[in-house]
């Protein structure tokens, strides 16, 4: 086998989400399109603002010289951009473009990070259910992922965490809102951590790193309020993407800032500076960086929330058990039957669910709703009429 063994392992283990979205080409092209409800990628259908198009168009034609390398962290005037944004919108006092690296979307911030503070062995902790890539990104960069299960409503369980920690523990990952649950923790839970990632330290002797993953943090519904751990403890990265606040995906684009408080943080940003190359990515593409240092508009949730709202009602109406959707663009509920039995069973009715256990939680399904109204009425239809047959 040409392929290294740990790549063999990775391919056999790889994303259920992905091979569900091919799986749906597959059907669509047997079935017709307009008769497969895909719920299974969260790439959204939703189109940039117009300002984004425009924006781009007037780079292209009037900047010269604006697709050259440019130093690893990225252009200084854009990382101070991003700088002052997050101090105005009170995230952090005194941040300055020396605490911030655009990056070529989360991803590959996610993997910087971890590539900079990971020595062999070291463990990280994630809370399931977790986005199934992390346990990928750890291991790649020689950790080991430690998975703590959540409190029942789906928030964090401070208690778990910590008890979880040891003298190996270098990291806690934490998503807010939550992929795939769409919870998003509150302030006192985020400072609960915090104050136990602060005790924690005495016993560890060593820094307790959190990497806040925050790609969906403008997807907000029903007056909640989003509130960063990278905020309230030191040691904290903050991870963002625009492919979702300004619907991108493919453009690959956002940014790691570091708590200004944080210890080494100059030793921790010539670090990420050295990964970034190191890992191949170089710098992130110059046009999008230009382009989101210029724009301040967002995608409209509007739309989000009146599919969330057409889906939680079918749930509701039809006895399904699921965690409060209060961001993302994703839902998850409990299966009716066994998971797979149940899995399989939407498949053959051309509905494409993610069986919560490619999330570490076993069980449950996770429904992406970031789609066009007419799948969403073909999934309610079909979620429907899969509650019916699970009760026959």
């Amino acid at each position: 086998m040409p392929v290294s063994r740990k790549i063999q392992s990775d391919m056999r283990n790889a994303s259920e989400i992905r091979r569900l979205f091919e799986e749906g080409i597959r059907l669509k092209e047997i079935h017709g399109p307009g008769n497969v409800a895909d719920l299974s990628l969260g790439n959204p259908i939703v189109e940039p603002p117009s300002e984004f198009a425009s924006t781009v168009c007037d780079l292209v034609r009037q900047r010269a010289g604006m697709h050259r390398y440019m130093p690893n962290l990225g252009f200084p005037w854009v990382r101070a951009a991003v700088a002052d944004a997050l101090t105005a919108q009170g995230y952090f006092d005194a941040l300055g473009p020396q605490h911030v690296m655009m990056c070529a979307g989360a991803a590959a911030g996610m993997n910087v990070v971890l590539k900079t503070i990971l020595n062999p062995g070291e463990k990280v902790v994630v809370v399931a259910p977790y986005f199934v890539e992390y346990r990928a990104y750890v291991e790649n960069h020689g950790g080991e992922l430690t998975v703590v299960q959540p409190a029942e409503d789906f928030s964090l369980d401070v208690g778990k965490i910590g008890a979880a920690i040891t003298r190996r523990t270098r990291a806690v990952i934490i998503n807010s809102p939550n992929n795939p649950t769409g919870v998003v923790y509150s302030r006192e839970n985020l400072a609960e951590l915090a104050e136990m990632l602060y005790q924690k330290r005495r016993f560890t002797q060593q820094a307790i790193y959190v990497v806040s993953d925050e790609p969906y943090r403008e997807i907000i519904y029903d007056g909640e309020t989003f509130s960063s751990i990278a905020s309230l403890y030191t040691e904290s990265f903050m991870v963002y993407s625009f492919s979702k606040s300004l619907g991108i995906p493919g453009e690959r684009i956002g940014y790691v800032a570091v708590n200004p408080a944080m210890e080494d943080c100059r030793a921790i940003m010539d670090g990420m500076a050295i990964c970034n190359r190191i890992l191949g990515f170089v710098n992130a593409p110059a046009l999008m960086q230009r382009a989101v240092a210029e724009l301040a508009v967002r995608v409209d949730v509007d739309g989000y929330r009146l599919k969330r709202d057409m889906i939680k009602r079918t749930l509701q109406d039809n006895g399904y058990e699921f965690a409060r959707p209060q961001g993302t663009f994703y839902i998850f509920a409990r299966c009716p039957d066994e998971e797979r039995a149940f899995i399989d069973r939407a498949r053959e009715m051309l509905l494409l669910v993610v069986p919560g256990s490619a999330f570490g939680y076993r069980g449950w399904f996770r429904i992406a709703y970031c789609v066009d109204e007419h799948t969403v009425e073909l999934a309610c239809q079909k979620l429907s009429d899969l509650a019916e047959t699970c009760r026959s």
